[in-house]
Parts: structure tokens; sequence; C-alpha cells
């Protein structure tokens, strides 16, 4: 880390629980989920039955031209960065954005554009697109247009890791940050990936939940022995990251800081989840935050759903902490938001700073009958509320076998 301590100083979210980071965690607090039936138009012929979606109209944002030509993933992406900065107050009018960087994660990128442009050519034999189509759908095309918007030329990088996407694009503007390459770095990730034949591709995988039966919006069981799969969602969160010495210079309010950063490649296959991989990634965030497992006082899940993929985890996370895995509490929100993808590791760190900020822990709903197999310390049901803890830990381990943990220390 170099000396130096990296700040969190700003979050924005765009998600299913809500259009900004207030709603996102009101919604948390009263267990309110976002998981409905899709509409048809979305659904079609893939199967899928339910998903997250986000309560979404660009017109407060964007003028209808501009609208037109940025895919639903960069839209909510500009949304969620632009809270972020409002709620660091960095003025952007005085600092030197050369200075001021932009990482961001997104797994599948534009996929309304690239939709649409298929469709097109395919139901009309028109070999005709649009002359913006690359520019929309290209995986970089949401952090560029946040870098754009704002003028920020300081380092860029755009993550593709599957569902550790925006996670890793977070530790690493933690490390860019703490060599001196940058003052600052906004960094997050967004998915929009609610498209019919991007949801058939997910089907075919078999790892989507069906409805519920009495409740389509308690579909997402995860670690509940009644888990069926989980179910996909969309939204963006943004953080501002910034030089402690930075941040204090210009009188920011500092949120927490972000001291651990584990990476690691199960290199075993490529959607079957490994505990040895897994284990390396936890440990590694352990070590560089110079923390023991006890110090912990909340673990959000990666906590998907999946028969072997929440037993993996909870295994995981049994073996890295060993007796004090009975103490630290640990939940799933997916069974509230959905399974955002490259922009779940970015949304759940946020669910993490809750708990460090406010002492408030969001349960995995729907959470009635664990699963015997499942040996941790549940939030069931509904959230709890505990004493501000030293620190709080984020799981995001990714089809490919790719593990990104973060930890996050209290201000």
């Amino acid at each position: 880390m170099g000396g130096r301590r990296i700040a969190i100083t700003g979050a924005g979210v765009i998600s299913p629980l809500g259009g900004n980071l207030q709603d996102f965690h009101l919604a948390l607090a009263e267990a309110r989920p976002g998981i409905r039936r899709l509409p048809q138009e979305i659904a079609q012929g893939s199967g899928v039955q339910v998903g997250a979606l986000v309560d979404w109209s660009p017109a407060a944002m964007f003028k209808e031209a501009e609208a037109a030509n940025i895919d639903r993933v960069s839209q909510f992406a500009l949304a969620a960065a632009a809270e972020a900065l409002a709620s660091s107050r960095l003025d952007l009018a005085s600092a030197n954005r050369s200075r001021i960087g932009v990482y961001w994660g997104t797994g599948m990128g534009g996929a309304h554009t690239l939709e649409a442009s298929y469709k097109h050519l395919y139901s009309t034999g028109e070999w005709r697109t649009r002359p913006l189509t690359v520019v929309m759908a290209m995986n970089n095309a949401a952090g560029s247009n946040v870098a754009v918007r704002h003028g920020l030329g300081g380092p860029f990088a755009n993550f593709s890791t599957a569902c550790s996407s925006s996670a890793m694009a977070l530790g690493e503007a933690m490390r860019t940050i703490a060599a001196g390459r940058a003052d600052a770095v906004v960094a997050g990730g967004s998915e929009a990936l609610l498209t019919p034949a991007s949801l058939l591709a997910w089907q075919s995988l078999r790892t989507l939940a069906p409805a519920d039966p009495n409740d389509p919006a308690a579909s997402c069981k995860p670690f509940d022995k009644r888990r069926a799969g989980l179910v996909l969602g969309e939204g963006a969160a943004a953080f501002v990251l910034e030089d402690e010495a930075h941040a204090r210079a210009r009188g920011a309010r500092i949120h927490g800081f972000l001291t651990g950063y584990g990476n690691s490649c199960d290199a075993v296959h490529m959607s079957r989840p490994d505990r040895g991989g897994q284990t390396r990634a936890m440990r590694e965030a352990l070590d560089e935050s110079r923390l023991e497992p006890a110090d912990i006082g909340y673990i959000n899940a990666h906590g998907t759903a999946t028969a072997v993929g929440d037993v993996i985890e909870a295994e995981t996370i049994n073996t890295v902490f060993g007796a004090a895995a009975s103490d630290v509490p640990v939940s799933s929100t997916k069974s509230l938001h959905g399974h955002l993808l490259g922009g779940a590791g970015a949304l759940e760190f946020a669910v993490a700073l809750l708990a460090l900020e406010e002492g408030l822990i969001a349960p995995t709903a729907f959470l009635e009958q664990p699963d015997p197999a499942i040996k941790l310390r549940h939030v069931p049901v509904k959230a709890e509320r505990i004493a501000p803890p030293r620190a709080v830990m984020s799981n995001s381990f990714a089809f490919g076998g790719s593990n990104v943990v973060l930890i996050a220390e209290r201000a």
C-alpha cells in the first residue's frame, strides 16, 4: 500500500431497490425485494420468469436525442457516478482532473445495443446498422462515458471478469492511488443485460431460479435448502476513492477506508467454484489489510443461491475464519436486488459500507429453512443492528474462476 490509505468519500447507486443510495439503504433496512415477474416483452421465449429490473427513466438525466445514443448500461453508470461525485463534494472545476481516473467493471457491456442491432439485421435482412453501434456496445463504453462527462483524464481501466468485474475495479483503483498514480478514482460497475437473448443464454446454463409459486419476489433464496438458482438483475454502483491526505486537505467526509484487496483465479473450471481459489483471495485481502478474521464484523457473501456455490463459499469462510466463523454475521443481499453480474461487486460493497458506517446489516431475505450443510452465522429474513464494526468484507466470485475480496475499515 506504500503507506497511503485510500479513503471512500462518495457513493452512488442505481438499483432494483431504488434510484439513489438513500432509497437503496431504506429498502435494505426494510428487506423490501426488487425481484418480480419479468414483463413478456423482456422475457419473450427465453423461459426466464423473474428478474430484478431498475425503475428507470432516462428523461430525468438525458435529453431524448442524447439518451438514444447511450446504452442503458452507460446511462446507469453516468447516474451512479454523478451521485458519487456529488456526495464526495469533490470540486472538479478546481481539481487537477488529470490526476482523477475512472476504473469500471461490466460483464456484458452494451447488451441492449447489440441485441437491437442483431435483431434488426436478422429480422429484416438489411445489412445496415446504426453508426454508433460499436461505441455504444463496447465494454468500456460505460466507464468512458463517465470520464468524458466529467473530464476525468487520469488513469483509466475497464474490467470484464464476469461477476467480479466491479469489485476488481475497486481493488485495482485502490492500488493505483496507493502507488501515487492518481489522487482519486471514480470506481464501480454497471450491468444491463435483461434482454431476451441474454436471458436465453443464461437459462441454457440451468442456473436461474424459476418464479416462486407463492411469491415471485421470493424467488432467490441464498443459503436456504429450498434454493433453486440465481435471479438476474441490473443497475450500477460507483464510489469516489481518494488518497487520504488529498481528502483531508479539502475537508472531505470519509465514509471508511478500503484497505484490503484479494485477487485469485481458481484455474480449475470455467463455472464450478473452487475452495482453494476463494481461500487465497480472502487470505490475501486479510493480509493486505493487516487484520485478523476476528476483526471482521460482517461479510457480504457472494451467495448466488446455487446448490453448489453457496456450500463452497460457506466452507471457504469456515476455512479462513476458523473459530471466528461462528460469530461473524454473513448475508447475501442478492435475495433482494438480484445478481448484477459485472455490477454486483460494487453494489454489494455499498451494502457492506452500510454495516460499517451505521451498523445496519442487511439480511438474506426469505432464508426461512437454512441448509444444514451451510454452517454460517446467518442474518435471516430481517435486518439486524449492531455496533459499527472495525471492518467488513465483501466477496465476489465469478465464472472463469475469478475471485475478488474487498475489505473496508471504519474511518
